[in-house]
């Protein structure tokens, strides 16, 4: 099919889609509005253009179904204090001594189980900040074992960007979660690694104050350990039913039956209705992102670029297959987000990588793993929302983006090279 808009219309709606993102325009309008933009900067007439940005959003509605649903297990889960009792559990079981590892698998753990990497990194801070100041392990480092957790977490999770991806290329989200299971283990590896390092350069600049350390009797409220990972094996169960048993469950279905069940086991049964509903305002942002998302991804989609990015793939003489990795690195860098990275490389180029005999659940896993790699830059929320959460200057944060970039870039090396081999 020959390409409606000129590449370079779909270039400028990226640039200007960043412009209007680092100029505090709500991230779901300022890409609606590059979009529109860019089709019609790109040759479109504005019929084409708005068709390719409907056909776009069109087909992001399974996977914006699918998060709108997750919501009552992320309602559940931090509500209840589920989420915060896994943290606590994991921390409180390797001691101060292992303080970093501790902190960075807890984040891996509560984002795998379905909470959002940044809502992840939010609920362990407290828990990281009192072990942080026992163990007298500086804030930069704690961030960045909470950030590169995260990150590990959030390929192994079934998270809007997950399912964004599997539903792009149409495989399934179990699948595609253990085919990133080795690569979020090199990311954990990668993130305790260069803490450690952050640790022994930072130590003395900006240590866990007193005031940092909250107080109180949060941990009367959590449930027990047992009845905090209700929800998550019921998920889990309920996901892996397909490749063990030939059952197909639908996310749609599992993960409200995770959150139900966290609700029970924690006695919260009754609260059925605000928790969800906090759940709902949680993922109704990310719903309507992936909205906008998805009319950017359609005027790309009918765009020059594709085929563009081919020839300098083949110019560079690289393979097609690290069209993949590449894709998500620089998506997710333009928009600043791992969801809407990921759904905007995988709507895009999903064809061509399978048309090129990429298997559909490698393209997935190395696209979404190229995904976390620049997802922390400035003008995206997760940036703001971790240096929030432990009272972080601007600038200090920004110090860690280039240690975020390597541990997302560790796991996508080991995303492409697991695909290789």
């Amino acid at each position: 099919m020959e390409p409606v808009f000129a590449t370079w219309g779909a270039v400028g709606a990226l640039a200007l889609a960043i412009l209007l993102i680092v100029r505090r325009m709500p991230p779901a309008y300022a890409l609606i509005f590059a979009a529109l933009a860019g089709g019609l900067a790109g040759g479109g007439g504005l019929a084409q253009t708005v068709e390719a940005m409907t056909d776009g959003a069109k087909g992001m509605m399974p996977a914006v179904l699918r998060i709108l649903a997750s919501g009552v297990l992320a309602g559940a889960l931090i509500r209840t204090g589920a989420a915060a009792r896994l943290a606590d559990a994991i921390v409180g079981g390797l001691g101060a001594r292992f303080a970093l590892a501790a902190v960075a698998l807890a984040t891996m753990v509560v984002c795998a189980v379905g909470i959002f990497v940044d809502i992840a990194v939010i609920t362990v801070a407290p828990i990281a900040l009192a072990v942080g100041r026992r163990a007298d392990v500086p804030v930069p480092a704690l961030l960045l074992a909470m950030v590169g957790g995260g990150k590990a977490g959030n390929i192994v999770s079934p998270n809007p960007n997950t399912i964004a991806a599997a539903d792009a290329f149409k495989v399934d989200l179990t699948a595609l979660i253990l085919e990133n299971a080795i690569p979020a283990l090199v990311a954990l590896a990668m993130t305790i690694a260069l803490a450690t390092l952050v640790a022994r350069s930072r130590r003395g600049r900006y240590d866990v104050s007193a005031d940092m350390v909250p107080t109180g009797g949060a941990d009367a409220a959590r449930p027990s350990l047992w009845a905090a990972l209700a929800g998550p094996i019921v998920v889990v169960a309920l996901l892996v039913l397909r490749p063990i048993a030939g059952v197909a469950v639908d996310p749609m279905i599992a993960l409200p039956a995770g959150g139900l069940a966290a609700l029970l086991a924690t006695g919260h049964i009754r609260s059925a209705v605000p928790f969800t509903e906090f759940g709902l305002s949680k993922v109704a942002g990310v719903a309507v992102l992936l909205v906008g998302t998805g009319t950017l991804a359609g005027i790309i989609k009918a765009s020059g670029l594709n085929a563009d990015m081919i020839s300098l793939m083949k110019l560079c003489h690289l393979p097609t297959f690290a069209l993949a990795p590449v894709s998500g690195v620089l998506m997710a860098g333009a928009t600043a987000s791992t969801t809407a990275g990921a759904t905007v490389a995988s709507q895009t180029f999903a064809s061509t990588l399978l048309s090129a005999g990429v298997p559909a659940v490698s393209a997935a896993a190395m696209i979404h793993a190229g995904a976390i790699v620049l997802d922390s830059l400035p003008h995206g929320s997760f940036f703001h929302a971790t240096g929030g959460a432990v009272s972080m200057p601007f600038g200090e944060r920004l110090r860690l983006v280039p240690y975020d970039a390597l541990v997302g870039l560790a796991a996508t090396l080991a995303a492409t090279v697991q695909y290789v081999i």
